[in-house]
């Protein structure tokens, strides 16, 4: 509780100050008398602006109620929102990152939804791992508005230039090293094996799934205790610094804070990497093409996993329009809506009986991506950016240290106790 009450404290003093430099939001007009309809308010962070604003545009041309659009850059986002809060002008939609929902629930900031979500035909369907974060206390404050799902990738041309089965992705991390030795004994700067080794959010994304598809885990299901103990991590961490001792990696990955993440890969020079379904559309328009192909990250001896990424949409307290805000959010994700928009622009449908549609029949590789969003987690956590996403935060200094340094059981023990002392709220 003393996270709670630190979260709801923090917004409101964000809020005040930010106040001070930001001009309110103006609540929604009342239809006049003889009119029709209501004005929303819908806030989004500026990397969903392409698809809200599609959204919303297809919206209003067909619907009496009509939404105004208010994008805010990421970084500024939880400055923004908790300003709106404070100042009594909630939105009346709201689109954010799906790690974010539980600590925005637990302040008080949104509006339980539960009846109506569960009252869904297509409820049980919708992305397990947004419903999960959008759950506080029994409760459901948020469902999934769009989805991602992390993967592995892998270059087809240097699988054969390598002597190795172009069609045989690895299913395992015996393979993985295995084919990494074989692509980086091509030389000329091609390696077999690439991950941004400054960047924590990137790591969460691609590396912790194969932690999960091992059966281990960073945190209790509840997200209130560290579990970074589990033997399976410390498998995970000598994993990848055996590949970095061997040089199966590039040296530029100890530095890379995420700006290359994808652009590594694109150059075709890595034989694999785990990326998500946002790489693919620009893999295939790239001007130096190559063959990849997309397939689930592996786990030790099997299994598979994902981490399941993307927006949840909610209605934050105090919006004067619910029900009509929930119009939309029932609207959006409708089949027609989903295969429509989603996956007609091949974006993830953030619903599990969608995943084989006829737009990803072109591609293969856009359904795996979205079986992966289906079957992927996502740490519970109040405190989040404080145990994944800080460049400075305990998560990326175990990886570090362990891969880097070679000190595992040093940085598993740092991590155990950093992670411990944030979840106590210390």
């Amino acid at each position: 509780m003393r996270t709670i009450r630190w979260l709801s404290l923090l917004l409101i003093v964000v809020a005040v100050f930010a106040l001070a430099g930001c001009t309110a939001v103006a609540p929604a007009a009342e239809p006049a008398a003889g009119e029709e309809g209501v004005t929303m308010t819908f806030i989004t962070r500026d990397s969903n602006q392409a698809i809200v604003r599609q959204l919303v545009d297809a919206w209003n041309e067909s619907h009496t109620n009509q939404i105004e659009v208010t994008v805010v850059p990421a970084d500024q986002f939880v400055t923004k929102f908790g300003t709106m809060i404070a100042s009594g002008t909630p939105p009346d939609i709201v689109a954010v990152d799906l790690i974010y929902v539980p600590a925005f629930a637990a302040a008080g900031q949104m509006t339980d939804i539960t009846d109506k979500a569960q009252a869904l035909p297509y409820f049980d369907t919708l992305s397990p791992s947004h419903i999960r974060l959008g759950t506080y206390e029994d409760k459901l404050y948020a469902v999934p508005f769009n989805a991602e799902g992390s993967v592995l990738i892998w270059n087809k041309d240097l699988f054969s230039q390598a002597g190795l089965d172009p069609e045989k992705p690895p299913a395992n991390w015996a393979e993985i090293h295995e084919y990494a030795k074989a692509i980086t004994a091509l030389g000329n700067g091609v390696y077999g094996y690439y991950f941004s080794g400054a960047c924590p959010g990137c790591n969460a994304f691609t590396y912790a799934p194969m932690i999960w598809a091992s059966g281990g885990d960073i945190l209790s299901e509840d997200g209130t205790q560290a579990t970074l103990e589990d033997p399976m991590v410390r498998e995970a961490l000598a994993f990848y610094r055996q590949l970095w001792e061997e040089e199966l990696i590039p040296p530029g990955s100890v530095a890379d804070g995420g700006a290359e993440f994808l652009n590594t890969f694109a150059s075709g020079t890595i034989g694999m990497q785990g990326l998500g379904n946002f790489a693919i559309t620009p893999l295939k328009t790239s001007d130096t093409p190559f063959e990849f192909g997309v397939t689930f990250l592996p786990g030790k001896d099997g299994g598979v996993s994902s981490f399941a990424g993307g927006d949840s949409i909610g209605i934050p307290a105090g919006s004067r329009y619910v029900d009509e805000a929930f119009e939309f959010i029932t609207w959006l994700l409708s089949e027609e809506v989903q295969l429509e928009q989603y996956a007609a622009n091949f974006s993830l449908p953030v619903r599990t009986d969608l995943a084989d549609n006829e737009y990803f029949a072109e591609d293969p590789r856009f359904t795996l991506s979205s079986e992966a969003m289906g079957l992927g987690k996502t740490p519970y956590s109040l405190v989040y950016n404080q145990l994944f996403n800080d460049a400075n935060g305990p998560w990326l200094k175990m990886i570090q240290t362990a891969v880097f340094d070679g000190k595992i059981d040093e940085a598993i023990a740092t991590g155990q106790a950093e992670f411990t002392a944030i979840l106590s709220g210390q």
